[in-house]
């Protein structure tokens, strides 16, 4: 019971584990064949392969692959060759020295990608500049710096990989080939090189992927030459098309493609040397055939399967039509928005009648208030009541009407007649 929870734990984990690390690359893959504008996986709508045809359309996006592509062998050449160079020279330098060494090779990889982007465009400026040379240089160029760029961190990775089977690597050859004759060039070329063969082919491929997805440090060296992640980027910034998840789609394609190209030869080879300890001279000599090769190899048939499922579909996508699917589902689109606009306007005339009737109810309310007599105390002893005004103005008319009083305060003093009074006495 124990070891069956414990194996059901397992599946459940390694099935979230999965759907966490390629859910997204499914659903991606799902809205390339869906026809809305922009990219989903629901609401289906309607089968289409449209997105497809307006990606091969797309100048901007087919230039930044081709950049990618020319940035990427280029990176491979330069970074393939540097880090078969550092790996020989950390299996022969001076043990006290080893480590040092291999701090210093793989600090670039520690670096962040903006800063490596930003040193080597200074860098090189400033180098072109102390040569005299233009700004239409080689050493300004786009394909170079990024090459450059790239390089310096991507070198590492390709390192690591020449190291691994440079341990493996038994010196006593290169010395047997010297004893008898051969020069460094030759024992190189023929017998540290065969050996070394499947590791250059490993880094070959790590560097053109991490050269092909690399943006941080591609955005400050592309000059005219944007490579597909900087095209990408630019576009999301101005909003998606799903012809981006048919990008997507068809890169994951080709990878599965080749992963599964790669594993099928790698047990041919298995199953090929195995049929060969118990063959006869006859089957080696004639070969083996197809089917004999694909029995027990489960790659291989995943391979012949797939190669079938990409024609197949292929095929349908020359003669499918989405246009009547399509049509339908505009029409039915249009008949969901007037349905929402008469919704919106039988809400509108509701709450405008129950507005009206509340009015009324309110202006009758207002009218019965009428009738009875207003007050006016607001609290201040009736000193805002409207009437205070007119009381005080009718009491200054009557006091107006009355004979004018000369009485100043200072007991008529003042007053007109007092004068002409002292002066007839």
């Amino acid at each position: 019971m124990k070891n069956s929870f414990l194996r059901l734990s397992i599946w459940a984990y390694l099935a979230l584990f999965f759907a966490y690390l390629l859910g997204p690359l499914v659903i991606m893959s799902i809205t390339a064949f869906n026809s809305p504008g922009f990219p989903r996986a629901a609401p289906w709508e309607c089968l289409t392969f449209e997105w497809f045809s307006a990606l091969f359309q797309d100048e901007r996006i087919l230039n930044g692959i081709k950049n990618s592509i020319l940035v990427g062998f280029g990176t491979v050449i330069l970074s393939v060759t540097m880090g078969l160079a550092g790996a020989l020279m950390l299996t022969q330098i001076w043990p006290k020295l080893r480590a040092t060494y291999y701090t210093i090779i793989i600090a670039p990889i520690l670096i962040p990608g903006v800063v490596l982007g930003i040193s080597t465009l200074v860098f090189w400026d400033r180098v072109n500049r102390f040569l005299g040379l233009g700004a239409d240089s080689f050493l300004s160029n786009g394909l170079f710096l990024t090459i450059i760029g790239q390089s310096t961190f991507i070198a590492s990775y390709c390192m690591l990989v020449l190291v691994a089977r440079l341990q493996r690597y038994d010196i006593a050859l290169t010395e047997a080939a010297l004893d008898l004759g051969a020069t460094h060039a030759q024992a190189f070329r023929k017998i540290l090189m065969p050996f070394m063969r499947p590791a250059i082919a490993s880094a070959a491929v790590l560097a053109f992927l991490a050269s092909f997805e690399n943006y941080n440090t591609t955005t400050f060296t592309f000059g005219e030459y944007p490579t597909l992640t900087i095209e990408l980027a630019q576009k999301v910034r101005y909003g998606i098309t799903p012809a981006i998840s048919a990008l997507a789609f068809m890169i994951v394609v080709l990878t599965i493609f080749a992963a599964l190209f790669n594993e099928a030869n790698i047990k041919r080879k298995e199953l090929a040397a195995l049929a060969r300890k118990g063959a006869s001279v006859k089957d080696v000599s004639t070969g083996f055939r197809l089917p004999r090769l694909l029995t027990g190899n489960a790659a291989a048939m995943a391979l012949v399967l797939f190669v079938i499922g990409s024609i197949t579909v292929v095929g349908t996508a020359m003669v499918h039509s989405p246009a009547q699917c399509v049509a339908s589902i505009k029409e039915q689109k249009k008949l969901e928005t007037e349905l929402r606009i008469q919704k919106l306007r039988e809400e509108r005339a509701a709450r405008a009648a129950e507005a009206a009737a509340k009015a009324a109810e309110e202006g009758t309310t207002q009218e019965d208030t009428t009738t009875q007599p207003k007050s006016n105390n607001s609290g201040f002893g009736g000193v805002f009541a409207p009437n205070t005004l007119q009381s005080d103005e009718s009491g200054e008319e009557e006091e107006e009407s009355k004979a004018p009083s000369n009485d100043s305060g200072f007991g008529n003093v003042f007053a007109p007649s007092t004068l002409s009074t002292d002066t007839d006495n």
